[in-house]
């Protein structure tokens, strides 16, 4: 199901992001792509719509949006971070042949519980795994 800009703008006010035309775009192109999407995603993907926007201001966007926890940024990509508007505890896997990310919900929760580490203030935990789709395993 499609979320429409409407959607978008509520959620960046939820999380008490002042909604803006370029932020509300990012935030509804997450909520209806969750392929796990690069800032270079975004931005080719809403640029022809909105050829003022920069790579800088989604850069800018997507890490407001971490930083007021709208979005998770996920590292299981080496060369690149990618971003997920589905902030539910969940682990991931990439493929190791198309580079593709999936969620992963069948998950243990208290695997997220986060162990005392002395000194530390833990604040979260990212899990991710590497294999083969059944797509690229399909057609090897």
């Amino acid at each position: 199901m499609e979320h429409s800009i409407s959607n978008a703008y509520q959620c960046l006010l939820n999380y008490g992001i002042k909604p803006s035309v370029q932020r509300t775009a990012v935030m509804d192109y997450l909520m209806n792509h969750m392929t796990h999407p690069t800032v270079d995603d975004i931005y080719m993907a809403l640029n022809p719509s909105m050829p003022t926007l920069s790579k800088t201001t989604v850069y800018n966007t997507l890490n407001l949006f971490v930083e007021k926890g709208a979005v998770r940024m996920l590292t299981i990509d080496e060369r690149n971070a990618r971003y997920d508007a589905d902030v539910s505890f969940h682990a991931h896997v990439r493929c190791r042949v198309c580079g593709r990310v999936y969620d992963l919900h069948e998950v243990k929760p208290e695997l997220f519980d986060l162990p005392h580490a002395e000194g530390f203030d833990l604040e979260a935990a990212e899990i991710s795994y590497t294999g083969v789709c059944p797509c690229c395993k399909q057609n090897a």
